[in-house]
Order: structure tokens, then sequence, then C-alpha cells
């Protein structure tokens, strides 16, 4: 279904990295947004005019990866030098009279500026007595604080700070001289969300230093597999091999019998539900959910949106040489995943494969999952017809065997048009107008967005893309200050700042809006991606969810959060290259 395009991506380049970096200086605060590298699992946060360090790490909270309670910066007579300017590679006390730097992915560096001298005082984890040091004047103007894997920390006096400032300024400038060009108005966001994702890059080394880009390293430092795709489908405008690199992770550990994992991360991957963290398991039982202890492993997955992703990333990409072979070996791994949901997860034997845990939709604490499981929903129903078009397109895009090829891609094309059928069949609900989920075979109330992901098969009737577009404009419905809310607003279990009962989310978002336009309604489309990056301009940054009604970050929700940071870059470009047709 996705058409390739005739361009690569436009970057910024190197001339104008210095101004996309200071661009995204403007929105780092240490406090949504820490300081930190591509690659490092440190972060520096801010603590009034004292520094905070941690680690980022799979399934601890910031507090359990504690590096230094606090590092602050004096000058000779005591008085502390506040922290005056953020840029991505230097923190900046005292207008310049010392500065914070990285030393390599696993230390920092504090220097003072020449002719000066200063203290630097730090208060270790679990040490109630700081410590202090001075630098410069008849000392090394510079110390150099090494993590080690065990938040260990050791210190060294350095003359080598303006060595490790050149050479992180360097890293970051390679980062956003691959920053997207976009429209005037979004260039500024734009940078601060490219920096998100050059942030949010980790190193997994028992993967053989793989570069994952993980939803946060506040608290989601892991591969995702629906927010790699996210994710791709954003880096692609940049970065193309990172982007392919995110695929990749994500389709690596197929099980025996084609199941992807739900996560891939440092300790190996989460794939049923004996893999998960006892944190998980215990949020499973104080919600009431009878999952929290199956009596036999479920199965652990995330919707299939891999073969649209994969096509969007092909979209930039020649697809000659080695990136065919790549993407046929991509192609095989998602079409045995597809197989999977047909032949492991149709639970009920009725042709459409149902949720059967929570975790598996993305969209954990939906109410669509309040009744009993399994729960056959839209949104999947949606996604594996979605996902047939697509890989019909792919197989014969990508050549091979020119009859194998065409029995293939006649065989998606066919199983897509029969989840079609079911789809109306089973969960049009012509009174209400809406697409409604099933409980157990049971029907369920809740009027959510899984119901409009439909729109993404770009083969509904005119009569019921009408309907949804109805529900899409009602005040009652989904029209809130600032759209789309996951619940509608006449929903009793509408909660606008809950996770999935009410927030906005990019993510769900930028579904709807292209299934909008391949619905047949460009402008509706349109209009929802404009307001959709308006959201995240005014909030100040890509949180994970914000509240309809006022359009700011929900209290709960993460910042700085790597798939709402991929999606606006996509529907900037997007939006950009439609100005420019």
């Amino acid at each position: 279904m996705s058409a390739q395009a005739t361009r690569p991506p436009r970057v910024v380049g190197p001339a104008d990295a210095a101004a996309a970096a200071a661009r995204a200086g403007e929105h780092l605060d240490l406090v949504r947004a820490p300081f930190t590298l591509p690659r490092s699992r440190l972060l520096v946060f801010r603590d009034g005019d004292r520094l905070r360090v941690h680690t980022s790490e799979y399934e601890r909270s910031l507090e359990e990866c504690v590096v230094l309670d606090s590092l602050e910066v004096r000058d000779a007579a005591g008085a502390p030098l506040p922290v005056t300017g953020v840029l991505p590679h230097a923190v900046e006390f005292g207008e310049g009279a010392a500065s914070l730097t990285f030393a390599g992915t696993h230390a920092l560096s504090v220097g003072v500026a020449d002719g000066r001298d200063a203290v630097v005082s730090w208060t270790a984890a679990g040490v109630e007595e700081p410590e202090a040091i001075m630098i410069g004047g008849r000392h090394a103007a510079s110390v150099v604080f090494t993590v080690d894997a065990r938040r260990g920390v050791e210190f060294a006096r350095s003359g080598g700070h303006a060595d490790h400032l050149a050479s992180t300024r360097a890293s970051w400038l390679e980062w956003f001289a691959r920053c997207p060009v976009v429209r005037d108005d979004l260039q500024g966001m734009a940078a601060f969300c490219w920096w998100v994702l050059g942030a949010n890059i980790v190193e997994l080394p028992q993967l053989g230093d793989a570069r994952a880009v993980v939803p946060s390293k506040i608290g989601y430092v892991g591969l995702w597999q629906w927010d790699a795709y996210f994710i791709a489908v954003g880096l692609r405008h940049g970065d193309l091999e990172l982007a392919r690199e995110q695929l990749d992770l994500a389709l690596r550990f197929p099980t025996d019998d084609g199941q992807l994992p739900d996560v891939v991360h440092e300790q190996g991957v989460l794939a049923s539900s004996d893999d998960l963290p006892p944190s998980d398991r215990e949020n499973l039982r104080r919600a009431g959910s009878a999952v929290a202890d199956p009596g036999a492993p479920v199965p652990l997955t995330k919707p299939p949106l891999a073969a649209w992703a994969l096509a969007k990333v092909l979209e930039v990409e020649p697809t000659a040489g080695e990136t065919v072979e790549w993407a046929r070996q991509m192609v095989d791994t998602i079409r045995r995943s597809q197989d999977w949901w047909f032949a492991h997860s149709d639970l009920d034997g009725d042709g459409l494969p149902e949720y059967g845990h929570p975790y598996s939709s993305g969209l954990d604490d939906s109410p669509v999952f309040d009744g009993p499981l399994p729960t056959t929903t839209p949104d999947l129903a949606a996604y594996l017809i979605r996902q047939d078009l697509e890989l019909a397109d792919l197989v014969e895009r990508l050549g091979g065997d020119g009859s194998a090829a065409a029995g293939a891609a006649s065989a998606h094309r066919e199983r897509a048009a029969r989840t079609l059928d079911r789809l109306l069949a089973l969960l049009w609900d012509g009174g209400s107008g809406r697409f409604r989920s099933l409980a157990a075979g049971g029907p369920v109330d809740s009027d959510t967005i899984v119901g409009l992901m439909p729109l993404l098969t770009g083969m509904l009737p005119p009569a019921v893309v009408d309907r949804l577009v109805d529900a899409i404009e009602d005040p009652a419905g989904f029209a809130t200050a600032w759209p789309i809310p996951t619940v509608a607003v006449s929903d009793p279990d509408h909660a606008p700042q809950r996770m999935w009962r009410g927030p906005v989310w990019v993510n769900t978002n930028a579904l709807v809006a292209e299934g909008l336009a391949c619905s047949g309604r460009p402008e509706r489309a349109r209009r929802l991606a404009e307001r959709t990056v308006e959201l995240v301009m005014h909030a100040g940054g890509p949180h994970e969810y914000f509240d309809p009604r006022t359009g700011e970050r929900a209290p709960s929700a993460t910042t700085a959060f790597g798939w709402s940071a991929a999606l606006f870059i996509d529907l900037a470009v997007g939006l950009t290259d439609a100005d420019r047709a």
C-alpha cells in the first residue's frame, strides 16, 4: 500500500548542525530532558543549583539507579555557581565559569575556564558525607568521574576537559547534521525531537553492541516491538541505517512458531508472561487483572505493524543490492509472524485473532480489557488486514520467483479480504456507528480509539467511513480541545490523565490520520496531523501522553518519549512535503 518516494531524506547537514543543536538546547531543562549522550547510560538531572546523576537500566527506576546524590560547583569563595545554560554537549555553571560534559560514555568531566578556580563537591549514593576537590589555579583544571557497571564511582583530576568538550560536541554535531529539514515553524521542535531520538540510543553489548533507540532512558530501557516500528518511521528521515537497525532488532528473535517478542532488552527477551519482571506482575495484581498469574504461560507480543514500518523505511531507501536481501529477510520473518497470529492467536476459532493479554495490544490499561480475555478488537483486525496488504505489495516489489511471488501476494490479499469480511460482520455496530470489541465473545461497551483503527484498511464502505468521521468530529465523542482522546468523552471510563483511558497519544493520532488519508479523507487527515504537531509544541515536547482538555503533559506521563519524537518528525516531514507539492 505504500508507494516508494523519489527522493532521499533532506537533512540540515554539517553547516547547520550547530544551529540545530542550539534549538534543541532551548528545551534541555535537566528536569523533563536530562543531560545525556548517545550510547551512554548516564543521566544528569537538576535539583536547584545541584545536579543528580543516575544510570539508566532495564526495569529499574531512577531512584534505584542513583550514582551521585548531588554534584555541585562553587567558586573559590564558596558561593554556588548556578546552572546558567544547557547545550547538548555541555552544562554551563556561572555564565561559563565552569562546565560539565561527557568523557566517553561512562564518565563525566567537570572543568573550569582558563584562569578560574572552583570547588567541585559531590555526595555518592548511600554516603552521607560529601567529598570535595579543588580544580583550577595550581590544580588540574578538571575532575573526571568514571562510573562502573555496579554504579561505583571513581574520580581523578584531569587536564583533558577541553578535549572532552570538543569530543562530546563533535558527537552531537554529527548527530544533528542528520536532523531532518521541515517547515520553519516546526524546525525548532524537530531539532528537539531529533535530540530525543539520539539521547535515547543505548548499547546492548550482549547483542554485539547493537544500538537500540529505547522509548525513554527514564523508565523504558529496552526495545519494545511496537515502539521500534514507530521510532524507525521517524528515523528514516535522517538516519536510515539506525532505522533499519531498530527493525532488525525487533525481528531478530522470533519463537519457533513465528511469534515476535514484546521486548528485546539487555538481559534477553520478553516473549511470554513467564518473562515478566516482578514489578509488572504486581501492577497487574493491583489492577485486578485476570492474567496477573495465569495458569499457563501467555504469549506476549505487540500489534502487527512490522510490514507497515518496513514499507515506510523502504520508501526512502532504494531497494537494490544489499538492501533487497535485507528486506527479503525482514519480509520472511514478518510473514511467519503474520501466520502466527492466525494459527496461534485465534483463540476462539472464528477466523479473527484476539489479544490473549492486554500487554500484546500496546494499550495496556484500556477499558476494552476490563472484561474477560481473550479480547477481539477492531484495531488488531485492522492491523492484520493492513499487514497482509503491505506484505502482498512487498512480496511483489522485492521480486524473486515470479510465480511464487504472485501466488504469495494473492494469498495475502485474499486473507485480508476474509479478515475484513469478519471484521464488519462481527464488530460493526450500525446502531451506534462504531466498531466494538468482544470480551470472551461478549460485547464490550467501551467507546475507544481502537474503534477508529479500521480506517487504516482503506477498504471500508463510504457509509462506514462517514460514521467514523462523525465520531471524530463529535464533541461527545472524540472532538476534544486537543484530539484524539483514547476514550470518548461520553464514555463513563473516560479519564483524561490516565494512560490509555482518555489522554491523547501521538502514535494513535498518527495512525488515525493515516487511516483518514487512505480512506479518502486527505483534508481531514491533514487537519489532524497539524493539530498533533501543534499539541507537541504547545506542551513543550514529545511527552508520552497528553491531557485532551489542556494539551499539557499528563502528570504521570514520561517526558522525552521516543515514539512521540519520531512521529512528530514523520508528521512534520509529511506536512512540509505537502506544502511543497
